[in-house]
């Protein structure tokens, strides 16, 4: 057959998915999830670019801790969207007070209780344009880590916290002194959360909308303090020795 008579419209058709331009390539691989882009790049390093261009990732969505062991994403100063949620029954495990972990529970939130902690450290040193971050369920996650978050991301304008048990009025103090750009906040079901802290905050900084359901009205964690009993009455009997 001579290529002279192929309609222009059937060689348009052949084109292969490589002699795309970058644009085109980013485009395509932004309807795909995270691990279908990773597989997609092993096949080829032209895809491979395009896999690790900061562009592509603009926003990240993980629904369990696990998905942080995957090599399937890439942090960058694009990514403005950052979303954490993990709903599963392992939750109240971590919700648990540590001093009232059996050594069963401790083992089961020692191999996932630092991922999201380490996430967001790397965050905070390669995404300085991140504008939201959303996490819910994050047991371990403290008011430290959050502060990080804060201090670094200085265009943060949404904070979305609900159920992270280890976040206190000390993360509230933060949002006023570090959180110039913040427009929206919410601290629902952080049981170490305070009605005054929430006060101080609604005052300080009237331009957030801040939400906080049931946070204030939960109980709050409280570490037991030694009994003092004991070494009372080991005093008192060795007085009555003394004297005796």
């Amino acid at each position: 057959m001579d290529p002279s008579n192929v309609d222009p419209v059937e060689r348009s058709v052949k084109l292969s998915l490589t002699q795309l331009n970058q644009e085109c390539l980013l485009h395509l691989f932004s309807f795909l999830d995270k691990e279908s882009r990773r597989l997609l790049s092993q096949t080829c390093c032209r895809l491979r670019d395009v896999y690790l261009d900061p562009c592509l990732w603009t926003v990240l969505l993980f629904r369990s801790p696990s998905e942080l062991r995957r090599a399937n994403y890439v942090l960058g100063s694009s990514l403005r969207c950052l979303t954490i949620t993990w709903m599963s029954s392992r939750v109240q495990v971590c919700n648990v007070e540590d001093w009232l972990k059996t050594q069963f529970q401790k083992d089961l939130c020692s191999k996932h209780d630092t991922l999201v902690s380490m996430l967001l450290d790397q965050v905070c040193s390669m995404c300085p344009n991140l504008q939201s971050l959303t996490m819910s369920g994050c047991g371990h996650i403290s008011d430290q880590e959050v502060i990080h978050v804060l201090q670094s991301c200085s265009r943060l304008r949404c904070l979305l916290l609900e159920n992270c048990v280890r976040v206190t009025d000390r993360t509230l103090q933060a949002l006023v002194l570090h959180g110039a750009s913040l427009h929206q906040v919410t601290v629902d079901f952080c049981r170490n959360v305070t009605q005054a802290a929430l006060q101080v905050v609604r005052e300080r900084r009237p331009d957030i909308r801040l939400s906080a359901e049931r946070s204030a009205g939960m109980i709050p964690d409280i570490k037991p303090e030694k009994k003092s009993q004991l070494p009372l009455r080991r005093t008192l009997l060795q007085k009555v020795l003394v004297f005796s």
